[in-house]
């Protein structure tokens, strides 16, 4: 059974990671970020149109469904596949912010009664950022490995991304049993495929980069062929949470998908105490007791 204390901050730390990076989420245009009308120090309104009219201490579409499992598991203390779908359907069809292409593939999959895992094959990262409420009812490492599979299958049906994800699942569970992050990713990544190899040995080379250049050589989008080596350049080059998410935010593009990912292990390495105060004035809050 997995601290339930810890896995909550987990949560916490991820919605706030997302909700920093609303006021610079999916600007990409280089001149655009440098002159965004933000304090990089603090909450932002979203500058995106995609977020028009979301306001400072809101989430993105990201940070809002992590919310809806987090609801989810706490409402019901399982995670059975069928009954969550429809509990995230409900929600999603009415939701007033922004629709992905997951979202809106799973949906309409939902509603031909497709069979369940019918979610979209998008390669998009920012599912792996939304894993932390599973260790509130996983009771053993294979059962929350298993249930990130059900829960990244659910909208994103795509290999790479389940095989990213249990990837990330594996290392966060090393780091929450107090394995050194950087060593268990290497020593991790030779349980996976050659492409998951790949992308973190390119994050690794990256590290002594400028982030911003890291990023946009990666590709800042949120296809997981771009943002994984970003992540674990992140992972790898910050030991000061507050940096890592001003550096992650003011590269752009799907900041927030990156952002999620890093603050989980953050907060498994150091606790809550690495999120500055005034970034914690999020629009829900999470019983940590």
């Amino acid at each position: 059974m997995f601290d339930k204390r810890k896995a909550k901050e987990l949560v916490l730390g991820s919605l706030i990671a997302d909700s920093y990076c609303l006021g610079s989420h999916w600007i990409y245009d280089e001149k655009e970020l440098k002159n965004l009308p933000t304090n990089w120090e603090e909450l932002n309104n979203a500058c995106s149109l995609w977020h028009k009219g979301k306001k400072a201490g809101e989430f993105t579409h990201y940070g809002d469904q992590l919310y809806f499992l987090y609801q989810y598991i706490i409402e019901n203390d399982n995670f059975d596949l069928e009954q969550y779908i429809h509990f995230w359907k409900e929600k999603m069809e009415k939701y007033d912010g922004y629709i992905d292409g997951a979202t809106k593939t799973t949906l309409e999959n939902l509603n031909a009664n497709k069979a369940i895992p019918c979610g979209s094959s998008s390669t998009d990262i920012s599912v792996i950022g939304r894993i932390a409420p599973l260790l509130l009812i996983s009771k053993t490492k294979n059962q929350f490995f298993q249930n990130v599979e059900k829960f990244v299958r659910a909208t994103h049906n795509s290999s790479i991304v389940v095989e990213g994800a249990k990837f990330f699942a594996k290392v966060l569970v090393d780091v929450l049993d107090n394995i050194e992050m950087m060593e268990a990713i290497k020593e991790r990544k030779d349980e996976f495929s050659t492409t998951i190899q790949k992308y973190v040995n390119e994050g690794l080379y990256s590290i002594e980069d400028e982030t911003f250049d890291a990023i946009r050589k990666f590709g800042p989008a949120c296809g997981i062929d771009e943002a994984f080596g970003g992540v674990i350049h992140l992972l790898g080059k910050y030991t000061n949470f507050k940096e890592a998410l001003i550096k992650n935010a003011q590269a752009g593009g799907d900041n927030s998908a990156r952002a999620m990912i890093v603050a989980m292990f953050f907060i498994a390495r150091y606790g809550l105490k690495v999120i500055p105060k005034n970034l914690t004035k999020i629009k829900v809050q999470i019983d940590i007791s």
